[in-house]
């Protein structure tokens, strides 16, 4: 079992962040509903502290809390996308290289079930919450950036 001790600072800082920019990425595809979108990520690691035992890895990754360095996302000046796509990057060749294959599938999962709680938080367009979409393809895109910066779908 990998734990955070397996790590250095900069690395578990780094795999902390992860499902943050994920979330970012999201919330920054479209307009509106951010505060819903937010909130849909603590409510992710709640529901992911109440299945403690599943992963040692997650177990810890959810204690610590979520962050992300705000200087680092001013000098991406707005370019969400990159900068998640290059932090996701980091954070799986960090576990590869620390963790069971077990234990990067459960970190993907978990990365995706943040976007995808994000992005089904806030319905789009429509009028007064009549119609519109659950997912705009805005999303929907930034879904497929994080989808393709994990990397091949975990082991079913």
């Amino acid at each position: 079992m990998t734990r955070k001790a397996d790590f250095n600072a900069e690395e578990w800082s780094t795999v902390v962040e992860g499902p943050v920019y994920a979330g970012l990425r999201v919330i920054a595809a479209s307009r509106g509903g951010t505060l819903r979108e937010s909130l849909a990520i603590g409510h992710v690691y709640q529901e992911a502290r109440a299945h403690h035992g599943d992963s040692e890895l997650l177990d810890e990754l959810v204690k610590s809390p979520p962050s992300i360095d705000a200087e680092q996302l001013r000098e991406a000046q707005g370019n969400v996308a990159t900068l998640a796509s290059q932090q996701l990057r980091k954070a799986l060749e960090t576990l590869e290289t620390k963790s069971t294959a077990a234990e990067t599938d459960a970190y993907k999962k978990f990365v995706m079930s943040v976007a995808q709680a994000v992005a089904g938080a806030h319905k789009e367009g429509g009028f007064l919450g009549i119609g519109g979409k659950e997912i705009s393809d805005a999303e929907n895109e930034a879904l497929d950036e994080i989808s393709a910066a994990l990397g091949p779908p975990p082991a079913t």
